[in-house]
């Protein structure tokens, strides 16, 4: 027999993130327009890095509110869990963009290094200035959403490398301006790509970890298996699996092994008590199903365990 226990949807966070998203997306594409001109114009790199990468903070930015639109469609008899993953494959979508906007960076820098482009200090400062303004308070804004949530993560790291980037320009326009040193442009440029790509590959990471239906972050399936071995009457457990459906909604589904003989109220009673555990361990979706121990696949799984002293437990 199966045990379920399903979570709640949690539409007002869904409608702040969504709300947070709506008002980002107009400043930051607004700004974008005027400091790719300032860039073109200026003949600095910073700028242009910066909105380049701000196109793509005004594109994670509306991926990421299409997602949590989508991902409030119903569950169907087709896609039963609903269409939360989409939140999942924009937040790899949003990873994989700053990845590539590093590299990107980084290469441009390189042909500058070889072939320099004078770059207009005075005016690469005043709107550089104006970018950091704008990148301070969406990142501000930003801080009001979920912060467990992989798809607002995402979207944020985009407005933070942004945010990088234009301290990085002030920086760079202010030595370029009052002592002439070109380099700065091409070495703050350098800098936040590196710290770009470092936080997107961190984000694509944990999106293709929880794709590839990995064990969700900070979840001991050993010790979940032990919790479950002591309730009394619990015999031993086996075909442990742990996954992540979206940001802040884990499941679980496992077979434990009981007495035999048992009713069905009394195996369902114990079903209760391993659900409870493992929501003890931040576990919302658990499906549990009871196996009796004269069974062919209980003895099986009781001869495992004493040759390897627990159950099977699988990412």
């Amino acid at each position: 027999m199966s045990f379920h226990n399903h979570e709640h949807n949690h539409s007002h966070a869904h409608s702040t993130n969504t709300r947070i998203l709506r008002v980002s997306l107009a400043v930051i594409a607004g700004f974008m327009l005027v400091e790719a001109a300032a860039g073109w114009l200026s003949g600095s790199l910073a700028l242009l890095s910066d909105a380049g990468h701000m196109f793509s903070d005004a594109a994670s930015l509306a991926l990421a509110l299409f997602a949590f639109k989508w991902a409030e469609k119903a569950a169907n008899s087709r896609k039963s869990y609903g269409y939360q993953r989409v939140e999942i494959l924009a937040a790899a979508l949003n990873g994989l963009t700053l990845v590539v906007m590093a590299a990107w960076i980084l290469v441009e820098a390189v042909i500058r290094a070889f072939k320099p482009v004078p770059v207009a200090g005075g005016a690469m400062l005043a709107v550089a200035v104006l970018g950091l303004l704008v990148n301070l308070f969406v990142a501000w804004y930003m801080l009001r959403g979920e912060k467990d949530n992989l798809n607002m993560r995402g979207a944020f790291l985009h407005v933070v490398g942004d945010l990088l980037g234009s301290v990085a320009a002030v920086a760079a326009g202010l030595l370029i301006q009052f002592y002439g040193w070109n380099w700065a442009d091409l070495a703050a440029s350098a800098a936040v790509a590196l710290l770009i790509g470092k936080s997107g590959w961190g984000v694509l990471a944990g999106s293709l970890h929880i794709l590839m239906e990995g064990t969700p972050k900070g979840t001991d399936l050993m010790k979940i298996a032990e919790d479950i071995q002591k309730i009394n009457g619990i015999l031993g457990v086996h075909d442990l699996h742990a996954w992540t459906i979206t940001s802040k909604k884990h499941a679980m589904s496992c077979h434990v092994i009981v007495h035999s003989g048992l009713t069905v109220a009394e195996a369902d009673a114990l079903a209760k008590q391993v659900q409870d555990v493992v929501q003890a361990h931040g576990i919302g979706h658990i499906t549990v199903q009871t196996e009796p121990a004269d069974s062919d696949t209980a003895c099986v799984q009781a001869c495992e365990q004493v040759s390897h002293g627990c159950g099977h437990a699988h990412d």
